[in-house]
């Protein structure tokens, strides 16, 4: 007899204010945002390409030459779909603060997965095809950060132009964006799961399906 697993989530009926709790604040959205910028620019950055700039006139005047890794170009390109990259991200409940963002499937995703993968029917309320559509709280980071991006541009462009000694980060989260009651997130770094909570989400499920019991989960963060 095939066993069911139904795991239930309340996203939809949860009150506002605890929706409003588990939104990204400033702090993670200029986090996450210099993150992306800072890799995209670090992948041209050894770029020797020039750009030539003009247009030769009857004068016989050269065009302008310059490097593309100072150029306007590259910050334009690297710039261009930097908030669609935050879609790639993936919210891990297990982990705390702005860790709870980061690429890859959660523990608990990868445990239903499993499970699916068993045999057993795993329902959340969507269908399996949609599992990995970015969720509410990565949704909101992207929009987000496009306004944070369109509100700072010329303090983006500064960083840019005279200040790249200095981490991105610290120039415009530190700097410009946040106050220093916001600043929590920018210290947190993630040093692995430690084994804490290895293993725990996926022997409880399994254990669940060897007994036979029906598992409820009342919490739609833990995708």
């Amino acid at each position: 007899m095939q066993v069911s697993v139904f795991l239930l989530f309340w996203a939809t009926s949860v009150a506002a204010s605890s929706e409003d709790e588990r939104l990204p604040n400033k702090c993670e959205v200029c986090k996450f945002l210099t993150v992306e910028l800072q890799d995209a620019l670090e992948k041209t950055g050894r770029s020797k390409e020039v750009l030539e700039l003009g247009e030769v006139l009857d004068t016989g005047k050269r065009r302008r030459k310059i490097k593309y890794n100072t150029s306007e170009t590259r910050l334009t390109e690297a710039v261009d779909d930097i908030c669609q990259r935050i879609l790639q991200y993936n919210v891990h409940a297990e982990r705390p603060g702005s860790l709870r963002y980061a690429k890859g499937a959660s523990q608990t995703m990868t445990t239903l997965k499993n499970l699916v993968h068993k045999g057993v029917r795993v329902d959340l309320g969507m269908p399996f095809e949609l599992w990995d559509e970015p969720s509410v709280e990565v949704t909101d980071m992207k929009k987000q950060c496009e306004t944070m991006l369109e509100e700072y541009e010329e303090v983006v462009e500064d960083w840019y132009f005279h200040h790249q000694e200095e981490r991105l980060e610290n120039f415009l989260c530190l700097n410009h964006v946040l106050k220093s009651s916001e600043q929590e997130c920018l210290t947190e770094v993630w040093k692995g799961d430690m084994g804490a909570r290895g293993g725990t989400d996926t022997d409880s499920a399994e254990g669940s399906q060897r007994d036979g019991t029906t598992e409820k989960v009342h919490d739609a963060s833990e995708l």
